[in-house]
């Protein structure tokens, strides 16, 4: 019998739980693992890239060059893998050639064999400084393919896409199907015909949120498919993947057997199934079968992302209505594929589109630059609308966007000085200024560690204060979790208990504002809730309506607050770093 296994990438340690999980698994939860999982013969493991790396110094207080140096050495045997933002490397802009350089040689030192990389509107001029650089350092280019569905997108098109991917070095071409919207037909023609007309392995990456995934591995493993991504059991299906022990059982003693050992696989099973349970207060809302996907074509890894952010605002019933305004904004902006940055870019701006109560009120500074032209060529038009909102001459930029960038090594080197100067550290730097720095005072230091879940009766309540503030009845405000659910009560002096009909949260509580006199001036509300993330004026600045007067930082993305009146600034009520809410005072204008 002829064979031809089919090979397998496990997604545990980088895209399973970011899916389900909001990227938060510690490394300390993957390091008494490893050791079996490299005995397993992966074709490789995803660890790293996506939003690992932002998480790592964003929420965990990790460094992220140490996690994977750290699983390398106890996992010598399998190649690892990463997933590459082409030009974005693994943040959320366009970075300079010289950054992109040195950020792949420093992945390939600490263990990197296979980048995945991509381009978010397939705009493949963004990712041939990754490619390069790669191939240079002697690694596997995996190019990908970032698959969506809307008018200007076919079949026909993305063997094109294909055809030039394999032209320009890459070693494995790779289907990206971010958010599960490929069909079983669609699955089947488009393997058999990329097939036909290149010569490199085909690896599919597909996610289970549409319910299609089982039905569409069955496809492309008949239409000859190399490679497939899944995730072993415990933290698979919902928005992550397919199972590995699943496929694994499906194909022993077929020509494509993986020869993969179930009883291992159910040993790392066993033990991701108690690790999960320490995340559980990140856990995704969507654990089955969400058919609604296809229209809002919302990848895996974004989703539990947004309800953690719409969460943390207070705002989690407003889920439905974003993810209806999702496919709006998407179409407004040509139709990008919805993949990191352009998912968290097209994300972000929904959410303000409804939390302010009016579309593009607030337009975020990555809304504006892709509209521009400068995250690449959109797909498709934008609607006038929109571009009439950001550009007052409609004019896009239409050259590699990253030619318009100069080095920016030696100024991060200079910004740095002496006090970080190692190749690492000015690299997580270059990629996020702020948080980094703010990482660097804290590293090394105990964090809060997640709460597990606790096994309890159904109608079993647990609350914890969550506010030290007390009205003046002397009441105390506490979270409580009741069936799986969380709210927020308010216990009197009495002992009397009353619902608030809010979510608990257990964000951090914003920075109150000192008070202050608005005699002769008008205070400035805050917009919507995040972080003071640049300050644009100082007290005594005269300003017209319309002029920026600082930026604020939600959901990862920046969004410019302009003054409401012309005026002189008479006090400012906030300061860089500071958390607000909406309808905050940030300062007055009279």
């Amino acid at each position: 019998m002829k064979t031809n296994p089919l090979k397998i990438t496990e997604l545990v340690l980088r895209d399973a739980h970011q899916s389900l999980l909001a990227t938060r698994m510690r490394t300390e939860d993957m390091l008494p693992i490893a050791e079996k999982l490299d005995q397993v013969g992966y074709f490789s493991l995803e660890m790293w890239g996506g939003a690992t790396f932002d998480t790592c110094i964003r929420f965990l207080n990790e460094d992220p060059w140490e996690r994977a140096r750290a699983l390398k050495k106890k996992m010598p045997n399998t190649p690892f893998q990463m997933l590459l933002r082409g030009q974005n490397a693994v943040g959320y802009r366009h970075y300079a050639d010289d950054i992109v350089e040195r950020f792949v040689k420093q992945s390939v030192d600490v263990g990197i064999n296979i980048f995945r990389i991509f381009d978010a509107l397939n705009d493949f001029r963004n990712i041939e400084t990754a490619v390069n650089t790669v191939k240079k350092c002697g690694e596997t280019v995996e190019g990908c393919i970032s698959y969506t569905v809307s008018p200007f997108h076919n079949v026909d098109l993305y063997l094109k896409m294909g055809k030039r991917l394999e032209e320009m070095g890459s070693d494995i071409l790779c289907i990206k199907d971010m958010a599960g919207l490929l069909t079983p037909t669609v699955t089947k023609t488009l393997i058999t015909e990329l097939k036909k007309n290149i010569k490199i392995p085909i690896h599919l990456h597909t996610h289970a949120t549409t319910g299609l995934v089982g039905m569409n591995m069955q496809c492309a493993i008949e239409a000859g498919v190399d490679m497939v991504d899944t995730a072993i059991s415990s933290l698979s299906m919902g928005t992550s993947h397919y199972a590995t022990e699943c496929l694994v059982a499906a194909l022993k003693d077929t020509p494509r057997d993986t020869g993969l050992d179930l009883n291992l696989l159910e040993e790392i099973n066993d033990y991701f199934t108690e690790v999960r349970n320490n995340y559980a207060e990140f856990e995704s809302d969507f654990k089955s079968v969400d058919i609604n996907i296809l229209k809002s074509q919302i990848p895996g890894g974004m989703i539990s992302n947004m309800e953690n952010q719409l969460r943390e605002q207070n705002s989690l019933d407003k889920l439905e209505e974003v993810l209806k305004e999702v496919p709006r904004v998407r179409k407004d902006m040509g139709y990008p594929p919805l993949v990191t940055p352009t998912s968290q870019i097209v994300g972000s701006q929904a959410t303000l589109n409804v939390l302010t109560g009016e579309r593009y009120k607030i337009i975020t500074k990555e809304t504006r630059q892709c509209v521009l032209g400068n995250y690449g060529k959109l797909p498709a038009p934008i609607s006038e609308e929109l571009m009439g909102k950001v550009s007052e001459d409609g004019k896009v930029t239409d050259c590699r966007p990253a030619d318009l960038l100069d080095p920016e090594w030696d100024t991060v080197c200079k910004e740095l000085g002496d006090a970080h100067t190692s190749e690492e550290d000015r690299l997580t730097y270059a990629l996020f200024p702020k948080v980094a720095l703010k990482f660097f005072e804290t590293r090394g230091k105990p964090q809060p560690k997640p709460v597990p879940a606790q096994a309890s009766a159904p109608t079993t309540a647990s609350a914890a204060p969550v506010a030290t503030a007390s009205s003046p009845s002397g009441s105390a405000v506490y979270s409580v979790r009741v069936n799986g659910k969380d709210y927020t009560v308010e216990v009197s002096t009495g002992g009397a208990i009353g619902t608030a009909p809010i979510p608990a949260t257990t964000a951090p509580a914003p920075i109150a504002a000192p008070a202050a006199s608005t005699a002769g001036g008008s205070p400035l509300l805050a917009p919507l809730p995040g972080s003071i993330f640049t300050m644009k004026c100082k007290e005594g600045d005269t300003v017209n309506e319309g002029d920026t007067v600082l930026v604020m930082e939600a959901m990862k993305m920046e969004s410019e607050v302009t003054a409401h009146q012309s005026g002189t600034i008479q006090s400012i009520l906030v300061k860089e770093g500071d958390n607000v809410q909406t309808g905050d005072e940030l300062m007055v204008i009279g």
